[in-house]
């Protein structure tokens, strides 16, 4: 989930990344090194194609669409969605109480083509944990996905988007990336769908990731529209992997529109 500054706290942001010609991160005051992924097309491996039937970003106006923080019991409306329009999302899933809660629904979002990935397991702050917590909240998130799918995610986004060198260390030692945003709803601090799907509408742009949590109730419902009006102005929905191919997101790295 993300997390938005007070005026105060921007100020000081602000004066920190002048003063030291830093990227700021949305979410607050920790900083990194961005990646995008034109940079993750543009450096990939030599010889690296794309499928025969994937989107090529690179040429089409690529949007991600991702939900943080579940699954819930409004996800599966949300997965009935998503397979009428034929769009296939990335789901950052959040361990104690939502993948142990509903493992059939972990499954389902696997198996319908959508990318699963990390979310960590209690949501902590990771940047005031030290290496071993930041490595527990991955790690037991990773073992309870690949449990239930088989498959251990490569990616994954920090609570808050808070994220720093200890953080990035560990989860290149865990092989996973992490993924920031471009747009968000702040859906947390409101259920007027309306006003979800104008949010993001008013945000949306070319090798976007969009930010969503469907584990609110007036999220899924603004989701039919979002897409509707996207899908209108020429955007191809995609995962995340399949908006950096045929480049591949680096374990530890950090990538933000």
């Amino acid at each position: 989930m993300s997390w938005y500054p007070s005026v105060s706290a921007r100020r000081v942001c602000a004066a920190v990344a002048a003063a030291a010609s830093l990227t700021l991160m949305l979410g607050g005051c920790t900083s990194y090194d961005r990646h995008t992924a034109e940079e993750a097309r543009n450096s990939a491996k030599k010889g690296a194609a794309l499928a025969p039937d994937a989107v090529d970003c690179a040429r089409t106006r690529c949007i991600a669409l991702t939900f943080d923080a579940g699954p819930s019991e409004y996800t599966p409306r949300l997965l009935d969605t998503l397979k009428k329009e034929k769009v296939h999302a990335t789901f950052f899933l959040l361990g104690a109480n939502h993948v142990v809660k509903h493992p059939d629904l972990v499954r389902r979002i696997a198996d319908e083509g959508h990318e699963v990935a990390n979310h960590t397991w209690s949501h902590k702050i990771l940047t005031d944990l030290d290496a071993d917590g930041v490595r527990e909240e991955l790690t037991r998130t990773q073992e309870a996905v690949e449990k239930i799918t088989s498959h251990r995610p490569t990616l994954m986004r920090p609570p808050q988007g808070r994220t720093d060198d200890r953080v990035s260390e560990v989860s290149r030692e865990l092989g996973l990336a992490q993924i920031m945003w471009s747009a968000t709803a702040k859906d947390y601090s409101t259920n007027d769908s309306a006003l979800i799907e104008k949010r993001i509408l008013d945000q949306a742009e070319g090798d976007g990731i969009i930010l969503l949590h469907d584990i609110y109730e007036g999220t899924v419902p603004a989701v039919p529209g979002i897409i509707e009006k996207l899908k209108k102005r020429g955007f191809t929905f995609v995962t995340v992997p399949e908006l950096l191919a045929p480049g591949v997101a680096e374990p530890g790295k950090v990538y933000k529109p």
